[in-house]
């Protein structure tokens, strides 16, 4: 078997389609002949092998084929002297190759051929006259286990869960050859699958292939077969170029709202706003050309982290515009008490009663109501549900404002009315600049170490395509 080409490997079919020469060697000793000078084979025409035997060979897992007759059939017998036949033909197949895309794009898929002797056939009786069931009666042969599935079975968005059959079916006479038959075998051993140099795909380079020999157990009997297996490598070229790299600056481009004037509403939502939806389509246009798995690929995760980390953006954006609100309320809440204290004519910057020396000093006296202590207004005292006249006159009653106690101390408010939680808007700001790239950096250290190493797995005994070289 020497593979001239491979076409395609579709992960959305789950198959590849390659065209190589393949080559049967059989005795037959009955086509032996007398050695003759000179002549020691004999080659003969396509059209000859109808005239002889030939192994029924079939490939297992074919999907579709054809052979090439252009401008002839491409296909030759050449028969020794002492009986062994070569044939060689050139063929085109279509052959199904499950896949498991958990590391898509840094993927490596091994694709097989299986080779085996046609073991059943099915012989049909065509007539125009119907049978009733007291003609022909249909039943399962083995019972339950008349029905076998493959554990190789699976599709993209479905699990097979069981199967189970009905009344009955047809009974096929099996004609078949078993190992007690014909017996299949690689014939230069591990030099008897060639690839050739030229194969090239766009989105894989073949890492390398190898062979077995198999022995599979059917309910008919025991048969023969052979397996090529072809491990591809994805180039991960285009998908740097088209996903991780615009995906990456997509991120980028969302912290450059952390530098714009929190101010300016319609510049941050907007860059937010596009950056958010610019992911969307990148995800969606991704996931479009891709098989609808039910399980998370690398590249999911890579790209779900950066739609988080714009959609964080975005949402950041949004606290910095609350928290802003929060303090310009309770801002403008401090400014009308002070209002009404100013109207009222108590001074907020009064000293305590008692203390003449201080009063001489700042030229207030005359300006200090005698007797009149002075406050400030706490602002947490209003937004507990107090009145500005309670909290201008610090709480007290009329009897006791007219015979004002002790006069307290200045009071100053409990924290920094600037501050919510600690912290003000701009720090918010400036914080982001620095924890989201830390964070994607970080992200990207992870993602590409561990996948990368994960990925890196080649089959055992691979005949590698430079050592085939």
């Amino acid at each position: 078997m020497y593979v001239l080409s491979i076409s395609s490997l579709s992960e959305v079919k789950m198959d590849f389609t390659l065209d190589f020469y393949f080559r049967q060697f059989w005795t037959d000793p009955r086509l032996a002949y007398k050695k003759r000078t000179g002549v020691e084979t004999l080659s003969v025409g396509s059209e000859f092998i109808k005239n002889i035997w030939v192994p029924d060979t079939f490939f297992v897992n074919e999907k579709q084929s054809y052979f090439h007759i252009a401008t002839t059939s491409n296909e030759f017998i050449r028969i020794h002297y002492s009986g062994s036949i070569t044939r060689s033909i050139r063929l085109t197949i279509t052959a199904s190759c499950p896949m498991n895309l958990q590391y898509f794009p840094m993927d490596r898929q091994l694709c097989h051929i299986e080779i085996e002797s046609c073991n059943v056939l099915c012989v049909w009786h065509v007539s125009g006259v119907g049978y009733t069931m007291r003609d022909i009666r249909y039943h399962w042969k083995d019972g339950v286990n008349s029905v076998g599935m493959s554990n190789e079975v699976q599709l993209p968005q479905f699990r097979v869960l069981g199967h189970r059959q009905r009344a009955t079916v047809v009974t096929l006479t099996t004609v078949g050859y078993t190992m007690r038959d014909i017996r299949y075998k690689w014939n230069e051993g591990p030099n008897s699958v060639g690839v050739s140099s030229e194969v090239s795909l766009p989105q894989f380079k073949v890492l390398g292939h190898r062979q077995r020999a198999m022995e599979i157990s059917l309910t008919t009997g025991n048969y023969s077969r052979l397996a090529c297996e072809i491990q591809f490598v994805r180039s991960m070229g285009y998908y740097l170029i088209q996903i991780y790299i615009p995906s990456g600056l997509i991120v980028i481009i969302s912290w450059v709202s952390f530098w714009l004037n929190r101010n300016a509403t319609p510049a941050r939502v907007a860059l937010g706003v596009t950056t958010v939806l610019t992911m969307t389509t990148l995800m969606s246009s991704t996931n479009a050309a891709l098989p609808k798995i039910s399980y998370v690929k690398s590249i999911d995760v890579y790209l779900g982290t950066c739609f988080v980390m714009v959609f964080a953006s975005l949402l950041e954006y949004a606290t910095v515009g609350y928290m802003a609100k929060r303090i310009q309320m309770r801002k403008q809440r401090f400014v009308a008490i002070q209002k009404i204290a100013s109207e009222k004519k108590i001074p907020v910057d009064c000293p305590p009663v008692g203390d003449p020396h201080t009063l001489s000093k700042m030229g207030t006296l005359s300006r200090c109501p005698p007797g009149r202590p002075s406050e400030v207004h706490d602002p947490k005292a209003h937004s507990k549900g107090g009145t500005l006249e309670n909290t201008i006159n610090g709480g007290r009653s009329g009897a006791e404002e007219e015979n004002p106690g002790p006069p307290p101390h200045i009071l100053h408010p409990g924290k920094d009315i600037s501050k919510l939680l600690g912290m003000t808007p701009s720090d918010i700001d400036k914080y982001s600049r620095i924890v989201f790239p830390v964070c994607f950096v970080c992200f990207n250290l992870m993602y590409w170490i561990i996948y990368l190493h994960v990925s890196d797995v080649v089959a055992d005994d691979l005949v590698l395509l430079e050592e085939d070289k």
